[in-house]
């Protein structure tokens, strides 16, 4: 049997305030806050609790054979695979957030859910409208990212083509599209002074569907990864088509768990979410 630790997004734990450098007395990660709904301080505290939750599962001798993570989920990933440190995946991750934040201004940019239409026939109704494929969650779930008025042009486009629904998502930008390929460069300055390790445990990108083969190759996947599609749904089916069979979401929330039973129901998945999951998980 192999396993895979799949990693998405989750709430906030104290370290992420700690490691980043955050005043205290701005961010109580425990308590209700809206600066939490900045991608700033947003993008941090998800990788923190992630983190944190595998740092737990790991400390009762349960170890992945391979991993991967959506999204800034992938530095979850490459902090698991031993390629860098949970700090520095912390600290850069915040880096990482504000760049995304300020690359494109309020307004200018969005995102959409396209439901129940193949990503082929997406890129056919998309052709043309400047917006881009974002996220290949799973089938039947793409999401779409690019200015404002092409994001809406697409997504009436789609629904023309048969999509069930467009759904405009709640974010603070066009994220994964072209438009933040300047923070992707700022973020290759900020990554020149974080260090990278051998790679202990396999991680596949969302850049590619592929496995990093060469610590050297992390840096520059994750300066694409903040304009490029994350595939996702690609990444799964590699893994099951390597022999993977189990498959382990850690963080709060169900998302991937969801992605995976529209990837492949033949494949056991297991959710580590709270405190019972956990418990269920390391003493079965």
């Amino acid at each position: 049997m192999s396993s895979v630790l799949i990693i998405g997004g989750g709430a906030a734990g104290m370290m992420a305030a700690i490691a980043a450098g955050y005043n205290g007395n701005e961010v109580h990660l425990f308590e209700k806050n809206d600066r939490l709904n900045l991608t700033e301080y947003t993008q941090a505290a998800l990788v923190t609790t992630c983190l944190a939750m595998e740092k737990v599962v790991e400390e009762c001798g349960l170890h992945p054979d391979i991993t991967a993570g959506l999204s800034l989920g992938e530095y979850c990933a490459i902090a698991v695979s031993g390629g860098m440190s949970m700090k520095d995946a912390i600290v850069t991750v915040r880096k990482r957030g504000i760049l995304m934040e300020h690359a494109v201004p309020a307004g200018e940019g969005s995102m959409a859910a396209v439901i129940g239409l193949d990503a082929d026939k997406i890129q056919t109704a998309i052709a043309g409208t400047k917006a881009e494929i974002a996220n290949y969650n799973c089938p039947g779930q793409i999401v779409i990212t690019g200015e404002k008025a092409a994001v809406d042009a697409a997504a009436a486009a789609c629904s023309e083509a048969g999509a069930k629904r467009c759904v405009p998502l709640k974010v603070s930008g066009p994220f994964h599209s072209a438009m933040l390929k300047g923070a992707g460069e700022k973020l290759a300055d900020a990554l020149e002074s974080v260090e990278i390790h051998d790679i202990k445990v396999p991680y596949i990108t969302n850049v590619t569907a592929d496995y990093v083969k060469s610590p050297a190759d992390v840096k520059d996947y994750l300066t694409k990864q903040v304009s490029s599609s994350v595939r996702w749904q690609q990444t799964i089916e590699r893994f099951i088509a390597d022999g993977a069979d189990e498959f382990v979401e850690i963080g709060p929330g169900r998302s991937l768990s969801g992605f995976m039973r529209k990837i492949n129901r033949d494949v056991k998945v297991v959710n580590i979410d709270k405190l019972e999951d956990f418990e269920k998980y390391v003493n079965r």
